[in-house]
């Protein structure tokens, strides 16, 4: 068994901080709950890994996030090893700025829908992301095309809103 968690850790350790992370904000507090989530593969070992730990490590967030909803803890949708380095103060600007407007767009769903549209950014494919949610396979092909539909058009309302605001301030 020693080995099979060994390889498990290897495998799914780095995707799923990554997920944890975007789902937190925070590196921290991802890896401590990829840390708990492979506490509780050790005592109960899991037949389908993968939307398993997944499954866990979502339910760890939710649990941490009604813990922590008064601490403010934040989406965080791009990953850090995939920075790119800026070309200078202002592309560098304007990366941030694009990740917080993708973020907040983000906030904007409902649970399912931001888990959903995580899960497959991180690969899974439906049947992963139905196993890890608990809906049915049919379900998730709707699912997604809905939440990347309301992600969509939350990030265009907030560029529709912020050019308003440029436009104000120009004709200031």
């Amino acid at each position: 068994m020693t080995a099979d968690l060994t390889q498990l850790f290897e495998q799914y350790y780095a995707p799923l901080v990554r997920m944890l992370y975007r789902r937190t904000g925070d590196r921290d507090r991802a890896e401590d709950l990829a840390q708990e989530t492979f506490a509780r593969a050790v005592a109960a070992p899991p037949n389908n890994p993968r939307p398993w730990l997944f499954a866990v490590a979502l339910n760890l967030v939710r649990e941490d996030g009604r813990r922590a909803a008064t601490r403010g803890r934040r989406l965080e949708l791009m990953r850090a090893e995939q920075d790119q380095p800026a070309n200078g103060p202002d592309a560098e600007f304007e990366r941030r700025e694009d990740s917080a407007r993708v973020r907040a767009a983000l906030a904007t769903l409902n649970e399912r829908d931001r888990e959903a549209l995580l899960l497959r950014a991180e690969g899974f494919d439906y049947e992963e992301i139905a196993a890890t949610l608990g809906l049915a396979k049919g379900a998730i092909g709707t699912t997604l095309a809905r939440a990347r539909r309301r992600l969509v058009e939350a990030y265009r309302t907030q560029d529709r809103a912020k050019n308003m605001d440029r436009g104000k301030h120009v004709a200031s």
